[in-house]
């Protein structure tokens, strides 16, 4: 055994790698572990509940706007038959905007516009009013038909009975169908996302609060700066966190293997339809485990500061629960801007470090840019890091009040020193 009095003291570095071996192999071989991970059972019920609002947010997302493309006196009828008939049909009929493109081109091609994925328009209405045609996907055509029949019957002032018939081109994408859908992804994203790291990150502060009502947390701060208590403990337990998540995914994997077509029955999702986010599978897939160690590390990084401040489990249990409802808050915030992409409030959300992860990854589901990741990734690192440089000097100032010689004495109190300090942080 060696003796602190003639060891050299660790680095930082070395200190945080102690800490989170030592804080990884206690937790994770503990049979409290064990039960914890039955725990993601309570967060599918709760996703299940929160399913039917964000489709109402899907819905919300994406504009419906059908382009007209016709000459300019049917394009005029049409808007005044769409705004005669909103005032009682209402959300039953799309937004009626004429696509200046087609009046700038007199060969104007619908079909090849679509494909393009120029402008937002869900389909465009071509012909005359007598025989209108409508250009977009399968989905949308299927959706618009009778709404732009009933606008071109209303347009020449006839009766409902003598509806025309639209004739269809089908294109394979549009802008807005893609948007449309990739809302989805973004959404699913988010809410797994939140649920996994608002499981997780409670281990951090309970584990801070063990060791602190048993005095280790003193002798440790008292060996080591404690920022590298801090930074090891929250790197330990992200580490717990990304083995529990290994076993869920490979419980439910093995659950969709067994009975998949059954699971796709009752739920209705398949995840082969699920849509392509804008960044790409592979892309999106290495960004949600970045921004999840992120969402982690700055969650625990505040829980952390939490613990320094409270001086029993009551205490933890009032200061703590102000934090859970912001988390929540931000969430909400993150998932509102959704339908808001590039506004005052996105970036907003984007720039506070805690709702950050969110947002950025609802961004990669919708947009392509990548460059804006590697800033928001940098950005969140320097958070974390103020966080925890804060969370340490609070617990230097509240717990160890005392310089070198009140370090001593606390080690002596606890009766640890020396050698026994030694075999707590000993490599």
């Amino acid at each position: 055994m060696i003796d602190t009095a003639i060891r050299p003291r660790l680095s930082a570095l070395e200190a945080a790698w102690v800490i989170a071996r030592r804080d990884f192999v206690a937790v994770l071989f503990s049979r409290a572990f064990l039960f914890f991970l039955l725990g993601p059972l309570f967060p599918v019920i709760v996703g299940g509940l929160a399913g039917s609002i964000g489709g109402e947010v899907q819905r919300d997302a994406v504009s419906v706007e059908v382009g007209l493309a016709m000459s300019a006196e049917d394009n005029a009828a049409m808007l005044a038959a769409g705004e005669r008939l909103s005032g009682q049909l209402g959300g039953a009929l799309p937004l009626l905007r004429p696509v200046s493109e087609a009046a700038a081109n007199a060969g104007f091609d619908a079909r090849a516009f679509m494909e393009a994925k120029r402008g937002n328009y869900a389909a465009i209405v071509t012909g005359t009013l007598a025989a209108p045609e409508l250009v977009g996907t399968d989905g949308q055509i299927a959706r618009w038909q009778g709404p732009i029949g009933l606008v071109a019957s209303q347009a020449m002032e006839a009766k409902p009975a003598a509806f025309p018939s639209v004739a269809t081109q089908s294109v394979t994408t549009s802008a807005a169908s893609e948007r449309s859908t990739r809302v989805q992804t973004a959404q699913i994203a988010q809410m797994l996302l939140f649920l996994l790291t608002m499981l997780l990150a409670g281990m951090v502060l309970s584990n801070l609060v063990e060791e602190k009502a048993n005095k280790i947390i003193e002798i440790l701060a008292a060996a080591i700066p404690m920022d590298a208590v801090f930074m090891g403990k929250l790197f330990a337990m992200l580490a717990v966190s990304f083995v529990g998540i290994a076993v869920w995914g490979t419980v439910a994997w093995g659950l969709w293997a067994a009975g998949g077509d059954a699971i796709m029955q009752v739920t209705g999702f398949d995840p082969a339809r699920l849509p392509a986010p804008a960044v790409g599978w592979p892309l999106f897939a290495v960004l949600g485990v970045i921004y999840f160690a992120m969402a982690y590390l700055l969650l625990g990084a505040l829980f952390l500061t939490i613990g320094s401040m409270a001086t029993s489990v009551r205490e933890v249990q009032t200061l703590s629960m102000p934090v859970t409802m912001m988390q929540l808050m931000v969430f909400f915030l993150a998932a509102y801007t959704i339908k808001q992409p590039g506004s005052s409030l996105e970036l907003a959300a984007i720039a506070f470090p805690l709702s950050s992860p969110f947002a950025m990854l609802a961004r990669a589901a919708l947009e392509p840019e990548v460059w804006t990741h590697a800033l928001a990734i940098v950005w969140q690192a320097a958070a974390v890091l103020v966080l925890v440089k804060g969370g340490s000097m609070l617990f230097r100032k509240r717990v160890m009040k005392s310089g070198g010689a009140g370090r001593d004495s606390k080690m002596k109190k606890a009766g640890l020193f020396g050698a026994e300090a030694g075999q707590i942080i000993r490599p």
